[in-house]
């Protein structure tokens, strides 16, 4: 009797394709920065004067941080005069932001 393989091609490339583009989320998520920013906005929008009040860090490295985000789909923005303000608009992100730093801290508090 024939060996059959386990998996389609197709569906090689469909995990493959999954794992991208899971890894790529978790790139976007891998500084600390990005995820003060994301947890920062949960709560609503705000403009970058804003974002730097609540964060410690310089203008031209949150405006990179900001770019990473909003070019990876995570944030939108929309410009108001001077100012820029952003939002979150991939809420998939929140929500695994979300699990991963609740399951740190519980971790955190039980050693």
């Amino acid at each position: 009797m024939p060996r059959r393989p386990l998996k389609s091609t197709a569906t090689l490339t469909e995990s493959d394709e999954v794992f991208e583009i899971a890894a790529e989320v978790f790139r976007v998520m891998s500084a600390p920065m990005r995820l003060r920013i994301i947890s920062c906005l949960c709560n609503g929008e705000r403009n970058v004067s804003e974002l730097l009040e609540a964060i410690d860090t310089t203008q031209p490295n949150m405006s990179q941080h900001l770019n990473t985000l909003y070019q990876a789909g995570v944030l939108g923005k929309r410009r108001e005069g001077v100012q820029i303000f952003y939002r979150i608009i991939n809420d998939r992100v929140v929500t695994l932001c979300r699990a991963v730093c609740t399951q740190v801290a519980i971790e955190a508090d039980l050693q």
